[in-house]
């Protein structure tokens, strides 16, 4: 079993900004990278999930309220606690395939790509093609 994962994004909808109202990720991140990637994801009809810097591994179906979360701010403990989330909710993929953007990799992901227990799982790509239908 396969899953598609990317890293989150500081652009986001603003309408949803200072409001209460949750919503999915791709409602959400409105960055062209991550609509792109949500969008191929959906059209492969794939699992897919976003890593975000405050609420861990985002699947689509699951509802969060807009955050403002700069990975040059998360501490220790929060870095702990995305790793933990991470490991535990991607634990029963045999693959998870983490699609990034040279130009955003912020070094927070990298690190947490290093120290997951599921890196032996991990494989990372850069063009958004390399995303198809395993054939499980």
């Amino acid at each position: 079993m396969r899953i598609y994962i990317t890293h989150c994004s500081k652009k986001k909808d603003d309408l949803l900004k200072n409001t209460d109202k949750e919503v999915t990720p791709d409602k959400l991140y409105s960055a062209m990278y991550i609509q792109r990637f949500i969008n191929k994801c959906r059209e492969r009809k794939v699992e897919w999930a976003i890593l975000s810097d405050l609420y861990g591994v985002w699947f689509p179906n699951v509802k969060h309220k807009w955050y403002e979360k700069d990975p040059d701010k998360v501490t220790f403990k929060e870095f702990r606690d995305l790793l933990n989330d991470f490991d535990q909710k991607l634990k029963k993929y045999d693959e998870i395939w983490f699609y990034y953007n040279p130009g955003r990799f912020h070094i927070l992901y990298n690190v947490l790509l290093e120290k997951t227990k599921l890196k032996y799982k991990v494989q990372q790509f850069t063009h958004i093609k390399e995303i198809v239908k395993s054939m499980d």
